[in-house]
Order: C-alpha cells, then sequence, then structure tokens
C-alpha cells in the first residue's frame, strides 16, 4: 500500500513539474484563476496508472468595475501564470506579453474579434500586439492552458 501512495505522489510531482497544476496565486478570486487543472478521474488508480491531466482553460470575464487602460499595457508570464489575467483596455492599446519564467511560452487569441498568434518565446522575451477591435478577447499559452489564460475587453 505504501509504495502505491509513493507512485501516486510520484506522477503528480512529474505533472506539476511539466508545468501542470493549479495556479495558486494567479489573478483574484471570481476570475477563474486558480483552477484545478488536473483531475483523476474515475478510473484512477491509487498506483496513478490511470493518472489524467486536463488541460481546459477556464477564461475569466473583466469586470465593468476594472479601470480601463491605454497605451502601453503590460502583461506578465510568471510561475506558469498570468498577471493581470484580465483586461479593460481601449482601441489602440497595445499589450506586450513578458516572460519571466525559465520555460518557453506563447500568446494565441483562442476567440475574439482580433486573432493573433506569437511564436514561443523564453525567459526575458516577448511579445507584442495593438488591438483595434472592439470586444472580449480570451488567449492562452498553448504549451500552458490551463493555467496560463487571460482575457481583454477592448472598448471603443
Amino acid at each position: 500500500m505504501r509504495s502505491r501512495a509513493l507512485a501516486a505522489a510520484a506522477a503528480l510531482g512529474g505533472c506539476l513539474l511539466a508545468g501542470c497544476g493549479s495556479g495558486a496565486g494567479q489573478g483574484t478570486p471570481g476570475s477563474g484563476a486558480g483552477a484545478p487543472a488536473a483531475s483523476t478521474g474515475a478510473g484512477a488508480t491509487a498506483g496513478g496508472s490511470s493518472l489524467k491531466v486536463t488541460g481546459t482553460p477556464r477564461f475569466a470575464v473583466p469586470s465593468p468595475s476594472d479601470p480601463v487602460r491605454s497605451g502601453t499595457v503590460q502583461v506578465s508570464y510568471r510561475n506558469i501564470t498570468i498577471s493581470p489575467g484580465t483586461l479593460r483596455v481601449k482601441a489602440g492599446t497595445t499589450i506586450h506579453w513578458s516572460n519571466f519564467d525559465a520555460v518557453e511560452h506563447n500568446v494565441t487569441s483562442h476567440s475574439g474579434p482580433q486573432r493573433f498568434a506569437s511564436k514561443d518565446f523564453g525567459q526575458g522575451q516577448g511579445f507584442a500586439v495593438k488591438l483595434t477591435r472592439p470586444g472580449t478577447i480570451h488567449y492562452l499559452c498553448t504549451i500552458h492552458p490551463a493555467t496560463m489564460n487571460g482575457s481583454i475587453e477592448v472598448l471603443r
């Protein structure tokens, strides 16, 4: 029994090292941040042989009370999370994502009025896009979609 528990712990540890798991510390309460990314499902065994990792993003919605930003707005990729996770900006605003992690990330729009996709970029690198079309854009890092996803509401 003890060896099964150790095997399960090792499987979970491998998952966390691979960049999956919760986004604890990301965003604000109610923003969808920190959502669990791993589940064991009904078929899981104590030995961890059926451990299933899900990577489904849960996009938060910017609050109408959030400030509306303009100019160039910085978004940080740090500890496999995004900060801030939601933004409200004026059309014409440039969003600049910066990677502070030792692993690669990217930025890909998932839905919304404007589409964009970066190449993978490493620590100290980034990606920028000027948002010109009103509407809500959901985006994610395709490498870590469960913990690295965000929303930007673009206003006229």
